[in-house]
């Protein structure tokens, strides 16, 4: 059985202090509704409430939804299993022998190719996902 992963590219994320939902929704290809389920699923995404209870997502918790998505939906990983992932990342685990993660969450991830296309800015992807570490070691 082979499954076929589709690597969506996403938009660059422009430099702004606050996002709307529907912004977030365009920039990481995920319909508002599933945002705010996430925000219930995963502690780490608070985005600031505001008048009439809008939200507004900063850069930091953006990136964090484009990781949500790539666990979720790239590399097949459940809820629990991407959660206990970014848990055992932001929590200083860095992913080794303690780390909480379902075997066949792992097996799933251990088999997607890492490809390079020149659609994506592999530094700059780099560069976030290391922002999104720093964000949730504090």
């Amino acid at each position: 059985m082979t499954a076929t992963i589709e690597k969506v590219v996403l938009p660059p994320i422009p430099a702004k202090r606050y996002f709307t939902i529907g912004e977030v929704s365009e920039l990481c290809g995920v319909k508002p509704h599933v945002l705010r389920y996430w925000e219930q699923e995963f502690t780490q995404l608070r985005p600031v409430k505001r008048r009439g209870n809008r939200r507004y997502y900063q850069h930091h918790e953006v990136l964090l939804i484009r990781r949500i998505r790539e666990l979720l939906y790239e590399q097949g990983f459940t809820i629990n299993g991407a959660r206990n992932r970014l848990d055992s990342h932001g929590g200083g685990a860095h992913g080794g022998a303690g780390a909480s993660v379902d075997e066949g969450e792992d097996a799933v991830a251990a088999q997607v190719p890492v490809t390079t296309t020149a659609a994506v800015d592999v530094e700059q992807l780099r560069k976030e996902l290391l922002q999104v570490i720093n964000l949730l070691d504090h």
